[in-house]
Formats: structure tokens, sequence, C-alpha cells
């Protein structure tokens, strides 16, 4: 079990590297007017930050924390979304690279520390 804990941490660890990469390169294809590209893209990107919520909230029950808050996450899938909709291209461009993208990269500094356990 143990193993199983550490190898989804060190996934994550990489994942949320290339996931802080590729904000740039969507936000870059929604300015180029690579529409098509960035929907890929924003699409994968969609599924990363699920997986990578579903990891932090499956590590909790494991008393595992980390200083990265998943509603956060799912404010900017629901940001997207609404510029999206609106086919505001600009604006989303913007939040990947403004806001998503430095999220991103300050989250790649964090690691999960197991919690102590409370004697109650």
């Amino acid at each position: 079990m143990m193993n199983l804990i550490y190898e989804t941490q060190d996934s994550f660890y990489q994942y949320i590297e290339r996931v802080a990469s590729g904000t740039q390169t969507i936000a870059d294809y929604l300015r180029e007017d690579k529409v098509g590209e960035a929907m890929q893209l924003i699409a994968q990107f969609s599924e990363g930050v699920a997986w990578l919520t579903k990891v932090i909230v499956l590590m909790r029950e494991h008393k595992y924390h980390i200083n990265i808050d998943p509603s956060q996450i799912n404010g900017f899938l629901l940001e997207i979304n609404d510029g999206l909709e609106r086919q505001d291209y600009v604006i989303v461009a913007d939040m990947f690279e403004y806001e998503i993208k430095p999220f991103f990269e300050e989250a790649t500094k964090e690691r999960f520390y197991q919690m102590k356990e409370d004697k109650n």
C-alpha cells in the first residue's frame, strides 16, 4: 500500500509540472487563433486537473496533505468554461497565462506530508 501511495504522489508531482508548462501553450494557441488545438489541450487540462484533485482528496483520506486548494482548481475550470461559452478567447488565454500558470508553477513546489494522528 505504501508503494502505491508514493508512486501516486510521484506521478502527481510529474504531472503537475506538465500542467504548469502546458498552460502557456494553451494561451499561445488561443492568441494565435489555433482554437482547435487549444480546445484539445483544454480538454486534456480539464481531465488532468480532475485527476490531480482526485489524488489530493484520496491522499487526505490516507492522512497525507498538500498545500494545494482543490476548490481553487475547480474555480479555474468554471471560469474557463464561462469564457469558452462566450467565445472570449482573449480572456481565457489571459487566465491561463496570468492566473492558472502561476498557480501551478507554485504548486510544483508543494509536497505531500503525513498528518499526525489525533490522540483524543
